[in-house]
């Protein structure tokens, strides 16, 4: 199970993983790693050791990483910007760049209105005309795929304003 929730975290953020275990077989410590952890340390284990591993890992982690994380959560949802995945309790589902960035604006405005104009700006902020149509077609894409996670009804339409989030 320890396994399980490495892969699934590892698939939401690159925050450092590190097994304690009594159990020392090399295929223990091989599917810790290669699930996504970053280091093994079994037990019985110096303390110190364990604080300088920490320690490394922590700084290698935070140095190399942005500090801006890109995950956002809203309720049972969660969404990894960086990965164009969204998830809800055990389901995921990829998305567009465009769906992700529908997706992030009604997130960021946390359940409060966002207008067409604005979801419009964000999406295609350059000088090409863009029909109104296209924004209905990805929010109905961003739909269905919420849907088939469980999370069908997130998406309020507030009709001739736009949208929010449940």
């Amino acid at each position: 199970m320890r396994y399980y929730w490495c892969a699934r975290i590892r698939g939401l953020s690159n925050v450092p993983i590190i097994f304690l275990s009594s159990r020392d077989s090399d295929g223990d410590k091989i599917r810790a790693i290669t699930q996504g952890g970053d280091d093994y340390i079994e037990k019985p284990f110096s303390l110190d050791l364990m604080t300088a591993k920490i320690s490394a890992i922590l700084k290698r982690s935070y140095s190399a990483m942005d500090q801006n994380l890109n995950v956002l959560q809203y309720g049972d949802l969660v969404l990894n910007a960086d990965r164009l995945k969204v998830f809800s309790k055990e389901s995921e589902a990829e998305l567009t760049r465009n769906e992700c960035r529908i997706l992030t604006l009604l997130m960021r405005h946390n359940g409060n209105l966002v207008t067409r104009n604005q979801l419009m700006q964000f999406l295609w902020d350059d000088e090409c005309f863009v029909d109104d149509n296209t924004l209905t077609v990805n929010v109905n894409r961003l739909r269905k795929k919420l849907s088939e996670i469980g999370l069908g009804d997130y998406i309020k339409t507030m009709k001739g304003e736009g949208y929010r989030l449940k």
